[in-house]
């Protein structure tokens, strides 16, 4: 086992999966989805070295490169036998690991008899082709199969993973103790620019060249791979322009019309290629709603995210904290903590440019629960007064409080009727980030119990 992968601390999300996989009356097999780099692998070591260390004998677990171009036509029947072959050891509960199985064709046939017929088989298969594995997982697994999206880092787990103590932690549940906002800052601008990809945002080696990790191991991949395999995608270089464009713009306002003209491709096309950059998780769509929280019946109108706002810094380079269009990658960053829930998002925009809100959160009902400007800079604070957008959208939808960003201040106002709430970006994405790990353990722990009852 790589002893620097052992030393690196493991994700929040090894004991939800370590449960499922030990669990003995959950008979499933595990599909660890996520886009590339986030750490899928790294994971899967982690989770063997826990078996090992539990007292596990190393004979009984094995682990598989599934892209390995030897193992190119052979079955995962085939693969286990010559593993049970290899390591003889009679009867006893065998653990397996296939890495990238979306490289094994028609892999989800292959494992649903074997977690019909093999109960001494706890079988973990991931992969990078997030979508498809998850739509053939459904299609195929079910009541077979278990999901678990493994997202990229949180800020706070981007924290937990560096070496240097953060300037933020949860005292208890909802309580953060702030050390120093100038400090805090320092490692929130290192997260927007690094922190979403562990290797980008442990390694000073990987740090130096951004442009190549990000731009040759993951989106080249997955343009050039992944989604031309799955989609039968022709023309690589029209998906590579368009989604250059729609990373550059993120976190703005877009709309098929406008990206037709810039790129010189067809609406439909546009449409078409967009969904399967959302499926492979580099990007996601958020739609627009109007001043009653309310979608546009006839939307053209939409806003693109990176997923992850390292992305960015390894398209066109690093940006400074005083650059123009940091706030951009601010926003991303916020957006990012929250993109792999459940909640819904939009963001609200009507009439005049001054009547916009960056982040709208809806009820099941539809109904808007929250709103939240996202600003790099503290002057609102002493003016909250030319937040227009965000008051009187709060105002209409009768929402006791609203939120908004700043760059190092707190700031605390009544303001036409409901409380206005400013936290540095920082300290919100640490909230978020935190909230939302907690929220998905909570999650798969009361998946995991339903299964299990």
């Amino acid at each position: 086992m790589d002893a620097n992968t052992l030393s690196m601390h493991p994700r929040a999300y090894l004991t939800p999966i370590r449960q499922l996989l030990l669990e003995p009356s959950l008979r499933r097999a595990i599909v660890l989805l996520g886009p590339r780099r986030v750490g899928k692998t790294i994971l899967i070591r982690h989770l063997m070295a826990d078996l090992l260390t539990s007292g596990i004998p190393p004979h009984r677990i094995a682990y598989v490169e599934m892209d390995h171009p030897l193992l190119h036509g052979q079955s995962l029947e085939a693969l286990i036998r010559q593993i049970e072959e290899a390591t003889p050891d009679g009867e006893g509960t065998r653990y397996l690991f296939f890495d990238e199985i979306q490289s094994h064709k028609d892999w989800e046939k292959h494992l649903k008899p074997l977690v019909d017929h093999r109960p001494d088989l706890r079988i973990l298969v991931s992969g990078s082709a997030a979508a498809a594995l998850k739509r053939q997982s459904t299609e195929s697994g079910a009541g077979r199969f278990t999901d678990f999206l493994l997202p990229p880092l949180t800020f706070s787990e981007y924290l937990q993973l560096r070496q240097e103590p953060p300037a933020i932690f949860e005292e208890s549940p909802g309580l953060y103790a702030l050390k120093d906002i100038h400090h805090l800052n320092e490692q929130f601008v290192d997260y927007v620019k690094f922190g979403g990809y562990p290797e980008l945002a442990l390694s000073p080696a990987v740090r130096n060249d951004p442009e190549r990790f990000v731009k040759s191991d993951i989106v080249d991949k997955v343009l050039l791979r992944d989604l031309p395999q799955l989609y039968g995608i022709k023309d690589i270089q029209e998906l590579n322009s368009l989604f250059t464009l729609l990373a550059f713009n993120t976190a703005e306002e877009v709309s098929f019309e406008q990206l037709s003209k810039r790129s010189g491709v067809g609406k439909p096309t546009i449409q078409r290629y967009i969904e399967y950059l959302e499926a492979a998780f580099l990007i996601k769509r958020v739609f627009r709603v109007d001043q009653d929280g309310k979608r546009y019946q006839r939307e053209r109108n939409f806003k693109i995210y990176l997923t992850n706002p390292a992305m960015y810094t390894g398209l066109f380079g690093v940006r400074s904290p005083d650059d123009a269009d940091f706030g951009h990658l601010v926003e991303t960053a916020l957006f990012a903590q929250r993109f792999h829930e459940n909640a819904r998002l939009n963001y609200a925009r009507w009439g005049t440019a001054d009547n916009e809100v960056d982040l709208v959160e809806s009820s099941p009902a539809l109904k808007p629960i929250a709103a939240l400007e996202i600003k790099w800079s503290d002057r609102f604070v002493s003016r909250p007064e030319l937040l227009k957008g965000l008051i009187k959208f709060v105002h209409n939808n009768r929402l006791p409080i609203a939120w908004s960003t700043t760059r190092t201040q707190f700031g605390k106002q009544q303001i036409s009727g409901s409380k206005l709430r400013q936290w540095p970006a920082a300290v919100l994405a640490f909230h978020y980030g935190t909230r939302a790990v907690q929220g998905r353990l909570a999650d798969y722990e009361a998946r995991i119990k339903g299964i299990t009852d």
